[in-house]
């Protein structure tokens, strides 16, 4: 491979470039969980306004939550394959107008008393299409973020994946809270709620621009030249469930423990809150803010220390505090507002560890010509199954058994299941993305040798 033809390896970026693509990967995922956090934190409004009175609306509109990541999965089928097939860059900027456009709709759908179960349905289609679009998006920002970092930084760069996730959510947070504290409960109920839906168009757009500007990653194009894409995507599906079993089960596993706290934690707390502990709405509002702030200020520390430590202690400290501490903090969190403040901001702090080596982590136990498709595959199945469908099953279960500590006991259940696999992660702290084989491996690190002898 002559010098003139090669395309740059992640050493070679420059840092402009380098932070344009954190920049544009980040702004997609701040989308996503904007609409996730508006959507979790108005519940009890679009609930209200879109499902008939005395029908059980906050459980049903808690179902629109969920179907948006049953439908994942089949959105990681169809952009996991085609990201690494057509590129990164491409699949990035249509998920993300989708995404958008599909939050956007939702603010514009009539009441119940203006179209009846068609405001329902149009609810769960918007609901379907995001996350179509979201099958495509997480896994395909995370891996452009990973195939852009430097090998010795990539847990302190792909942290900020995760306060693109964080900031999004903030945000919803903010602007649900002052809604609720400027308006009535009328004009919320009729048309309050919408508001922060359409902020989605605006954010969508400018990262489409953003995304349009960059070239796709170092690590693909490197592949690419190779024409070794369009040969081997073909058999993608066999090859994920035959040549990278343990990946996929170990994904599947850290996943699992992943999102069934995230989504206990920072979705369905405020209406756990209300419906649960009857705390008022603008308290319940405000529980998360404080946690979510040191979340986000610490996320790059964390990426910092597994640069140097590694990812696997990370996802192992992490799920085993937060088997420790998830009953006694959710016993705090019953007792008073400023417990609940304290309890939340306890758990998310150990939480941190886990969601700040997303994108250090997962695309890394995968190899380049299958990597979009083996994190959008594993990461959305156990998502739809675990993660999303969380806070309809702890309402569930909370209404049938009158246990106020369900919550803690659904997170403490997935954290034992995020030891085990992290038991058998594969550590990738400093090494490179680049090849055919899974990094870290034996093979992987021969195959390393022999790219370093290729790159002039």
């Amino acid at each position: 491979m002559s010098q003139e033809s090669s395309p740059p390896t992640t050493k070679d970026v420059p840092p402009k470039v380098l932070h344009r693509a954190i920049g544009a990967s980040a702004i997609g995922n701040a989308v996503e969980w904007f609409d996730y956090g508006v959507y979790a934190y108005l519940t009890t409004h679009i609930a209200a306004s879109l499902f008939p009175e005395g029908s059980n609306g906050v459980f049903y509109t808690l179902v629109g939550f969920a179907i948006s990541f049953l439908i994942r999965p089949i959105g990681g089928m169809f952009w996991g394959p085609l990201g690494d097939k057509i590129g990164r860059k491409r699949v990035l900027a249509m998920t993300i107008i989708l995404m958008a456009s599909s939050t956007l709709v939702v603010g514009l759908i009539p009441s119940w008393e203006t179209i009846g179960i068609w405001a329902p349905i149009m609810l769960y289609a918007c609901r379907m299409l995001q996350g179509f679009s979201a099958g495509g998006e997480y896994s395909g920002a995370a891996t452009f973020m990973a195939e852009y970092a430097p090998d010795k930084k990539r847990g302190f760069y792909g942290s900020f994946l995760e306060v693109g996730t964080l900031v999004g959510f903030t945000m919803g947070n903010l602007i649900a809270l002052l809604l609720v504290n400027t308006l009535d409960a009328d004009s919320m109920e009729s048309w309050g709620w919408r508001l922060p839906f359409f902020v989605a168009a605006p954010l969508g757009l400018i990262g489409m621009y953003l995304r349009s500007r960059m070239e796709d990653t170092p690590v693909f194009r490197e592949l690419e030249q190779k024409e070794a894409t369009k040969e081997q995507v073909s058999g993608v599906f066999k090859d994920l469930l035959t040549r990278y079993t343990r990946s996929i089960l170990t994904l599947f596993g850290l996943v699992i423990a992943l999102n069934v706290v995230n989504y206990t934690l920072l979705s369905y707390m405020p209406t756990y809150l209300q419906t649960t502990l009857d705390m008022e709405e603008s308290d319940a509002l405000l529980v998360p803010l404080f946690g979510q702030i040191a979340m986000l200020v610490t996320l790059p520390f964390f990426g910092i220390l597994s640069d140097r430590i590694g990812r696997r202690p990370m996802w192992m400290g992490s799920c085993a505090a937060l088997v420790v501490a998830v009953i006694p903090m959710y016993l705090l969190i019953g007792t008073s507002l400023t417990g609940a403040i304290i309890g939340f901001a306890v758990l998310g702090m150990l939480y941190a560890p886990q969601l700040a080596t997303i994108s250090a982590t997962f695309p890394a136990m995968f190899p380049t010509i299958v990597r979009f498709a083996g994190v959008a595959i594993g990461y959305n199945v156990a998502t739809s199954l675990f993660g999303g469908t969380a806070s309809a099953v702890n309402e569930a279960i909370i209404g049938a058994t009158g246990n106020n500590l369900v919550p803690a006991f659904y997170m403490l259940g997935a954290c034992l299941i995020g030891i085990v696999s992290a038991y058998f992660l594969i550590e990738t702290k400093g090494l490179s993305l680049r090849g055919t084989e899974v990094p870290g491996t034996p093979e992987s690190i021969e195959e390393q040798k022999q790219l370093a002898t290729q790159t002039p």
